[in-house]
């Protein structure tokens, strides 16, 4: 049967059900229009008509959609492509395009080792990075429907940990194991070439301004105004630091270090120092949790808080002692600095001012300038204990006299001006102040109540 051209003459309604049954089948509409014996530009005008559209690329058979969701299924549920081709009624060279269409990448063969691996050992590594095995078993996992918190807790992981694991291994359409251990391992390959050995030229900007006796922050920060167009002439300064004391080798390390303005050959440590570091803390040190436990409810004067308040740069301090009962303050004059034999000296000479009858303990934070604690609890026979790392509401009777005491040394002002005698003449007006926790009476009269009726609280230790 030849073609009808193209134009006005009305066919029977026969043939546009022939053109739409070859549509319906797979075929194009200029194909259909083939089988229906009317021109291609008449089939795929009835198409336009119907608001019927195809693929801008069209090979071969047209398959329907149905058949498209068929073999998706099968793909998803772990099928091999080819077999999944079969199940749906397509070519394998259909499959293989839409495979390619999608960036689809097949589904992670889950490692024959780990059966090895005990269910118990998987879980128990909550905060370690993910291994090969837990991805492959997260992708059995997000395949069979489970959500990503549900995962998580199946898995023994937290759920951003898992959330952040699908970001890195997501392809266009699921998660693949394969690739999330691909991207881990690239981001932990090492050694990475470090800045200033891969840009002679902001090394030698570096090194420049180092030999005029610049810091590393004034670089890091005046050669973003130098160079503010230019980020490669950017650069931190921890970079510069690192390359000097991390990985010292070469021109750079040598030149760098001599030309610091500390001169140091090792980098002084930062922030604070553990307890564990500091070896004269070990001996003797008792935390908090063995304290007396009539310290806690204040009903048994003695018990005692002290703490340091610091001057200008932290170059000068005051200590401070308050009784935890009455809120009776004394203060520690240190001359000089604040260290450890000073402080030492300043308690063996205050503490015995304070009856025996009141020396029951005191709660000290973990401040290295306690380090000869051992030696103020044989001088004076007062027990120190020492208050858990970062907590300092354990202290809370101290920290809320220390602001009190604010009101005379305001911070930033330097405190080793003033010496013992005006400090004992503002720890008595602090003294001297009406508290409503005592019914108005001030420290120095409830301490005073207290000594001279000594029933009042020894039959609570009784």
């Amino acid at each position: 049967m030849g073609c009808r051209g193209p134009g006005r003459a009305r066919l029977p309604e026969s043939v546009r059900e022939r053109f739409w049954a070859a549509v319906a089948a797979g075929l194009s509409p200029t194909a259909a229009a083939t089988v229906a014996g009317v021109h291609g530009a008449t089939g795929r005008h009835w198409a336009q008509q119907a608001g019927y559209r195809g693929e801008s690329k069209h090979f071969g058979i047209r398959y329907t959609a149905q058949q498209r969701a068929v073999f998706w299924t099968a793909v998803r549920s772990a099928v091999p492509p080819a077999q999944a081709a079969v199940v749906a009624g397509v070519s394998e060279a259909a499959a293989r395009r839409w495979l390619q269409q999608a960036d689809h990448v097949p589904r992670t063969p889950f490692p024959a080792e780990a059966d090895l691996v005990a269910e118990s050992e998987l879980t128990s590594r909550v905060r370690a990075p993910l291994r090969f095995v837990e991805r492959c078993r997260l992708e059995q996992l997000l395949e069979h429907g489970y959500p990503p918190a549900q995962a998580a807790a199946l898995m023994g992981r937290h759920k951003d940990t898992i959330n952040r694991e699908i970001a890195r291994g997501q392809t266009r359409s699921v998660y693949r194991a394969s690739m999330g251990q691909d991207v881990a391992d690239a981001a932990r390959k090492r050694p990475k070439v470090r800045k200033l050995e891969a840009n002679p030229g902001l090394r030698a900007e570096v090194l420049q301004r180092l030999e005029t006796r610049n810091s590393p922050e004034q670089i890091a920060g005046r050669l973003r105004q130098d160079f503010p167009d230019d980020p490669e002439m950017w650069v931190s300064h921890e970079t510069i630091y690192q390359a000097v004391y991390v990985q010292p080798r070469g021109e750079l390390a040598k030149e760098l270090k001599s030309a610091l303005r500390t001169g140091r050959i090792k980098r002084k440590p930062q922030g604070r120092n553990e307890i564990a570091d500091r070896n004269r803390f070990k001996a003797g040190m008792v935390g908090i949790s063995e304290r007396p436990a009539e310290a806690d409810d204040r009903a048994i004067p003695g018990h005692w808080e002290g703490d340091l308040i610091m001057g200008a740069g932290n170059t000068s301090a005051i200590g401070t002692l308050v009784e935890r009962t009455t809120g009776f303050v004394m203060l520690l004059h240190l001359p000089g600095d604040h260290t450890a034999t000073t402080v030492a000296a300043a308690m063996t000479a205050k503490v015995p001012e304070i009856p025996a009858i009141l020396r029951r303990s005191l709660t000290w934070d973990q401040g290295t300038e306690m380090a000869m604690h051992t030696n103020i609890t044989e001088a004076t026979g007062l027990p120190i204990y020492f208050c858990d790392p970062h907590s300092p509401w354990q202290r809370g009777t101290n920290e809320n006299t220390n602001g009190l005491l604010r009101q005379y040394f305001p911070k930033g002002t330097d405190l080793a001006f003033w010496g013992p005698g005006f400090l004992d003449q503002v720890a008595a007006e602090l003294n001297a102040r009406p508290r409503k926790r005592h019914n108005w009476r001030t420290p120095a009269e409830e301490l005073d109540r207290l000594l001279s009726d000594p029933s009042t609280y020894v039959a609570a230790t009784a």
